[in-house]
């Protein structure tokens, strides 16, 4: 089902970057701009992204319920349902906090989970035009050639650490553990960039404290189908309606078990 949706859902991920995302691009007024939270930004582009995307998915497949990050935000219960069923999870603009800055990266991004397993994810940059996707068990694709991730090759790892969520005491903790052991570069605030720094190799290891579905459903699929590996800290595998804390991401199920052992252990 998600391969015979892909050409559906593309074109309505173009069109919404065309028509709504891109002529707001630098281009926002102060009033347009809030706060949900401390640091954690929303624009009129992404709430009117949401509606044309929650409107066209729903017409793409209307047996699948809707979980979008804004409309969470205006009612926490959608998402307690959010492994339940079958459920498109729609991050209308991700990155809003570079958005809202006038400055890049950020994407969209799709899934399409059921009972809490990522069938397909798509994530698309608006600015470049770029299109990572991924089928459960079908490998997954950059503008349509199939990809398979690397290693970056340099002597330290290069790991990109979220640690703006954690707690003072956390953040300290996995800075002093990864000094001397990994790279540690700056990460660009944008899952939908994060994740493919880590197919394409130019970062090895990423490390995420908050996991919720819209900002990793997508991109998490699409690392472990080109081969990489993603999942919780204590090696489960992401599920869509787990609200735990942590997620840790790498190039190779190596790096990933590197990653585990000097970080978390």
């Amino acid at each position: 089902m998600p391969i015979e949706l892909h050409d559906d859902v593309v074109a309505l991920m173009r069109e919404v970057a065309r028509d709504i995302v891109m002529p707001r691009y630098q281009n926002l007024r102060t009033e347009e701009i809030s706060e949900k939270a401390a640091d954690d930004f929303v624009t009129i582009a992404d709430k009117e992204s949401e509606i044309r995307l929650a409107e066209g998915l729903s017409r793409i497949l209307p047996d699948a319920a809707i979980i979008g990050e804004e409309a969470c935000a205006a009612d926490p219960a959608i998402l307690e349902r959010a492994g339940d069923g079958l459920n498109w999870i729609i991050d209308p603009i991700d990155g809003t906090g570079n958005f809202a800055a006038g400055r890049s990266p950020f994407g969209i991004m799709i899934a399409l989970a059921d009972a809490g397993t990522t069938l397909a994810g798509w994530i698309l940059d608006p600015l470049t035009g770029r299109l990572c996707h991924a089928t459960l068990g079908a490998g997954s694709y950059i503008d349509g050639e199939q990809v398979r991730a690397k290693e970056s090759g340099d002597p330290l790892p290069i790991a990109a650490l979220a640690v703006y969520f954690m707690s003072d005491e956390e953040r300290a903790d996995i800075q002093k553990r990864a000094e001397g052991k990994f790279a540690v570069v700056d990460i660009p605030r944008c899952a939908a960039e994060q994740y493919p720094r880590l197919v394409l190799g130019q970062n090895d290891v990423s490390v995420f404290a908050r996991t919720l579905p819209w900002d990793h459903a997508a991109g998490t699929l699409f690392l472990n189908e080109a081969g990489g590996c993603c999942q919780r800290l204590d090696g489960s595998p992401y599920m869509v309606g787990d609200m735990r804390r942590g997620l840790l991401g790498a190039s190779s199920p190596r790096l990933w078990d590197l990653a585990a052992g000097v970080l978390f252990r």
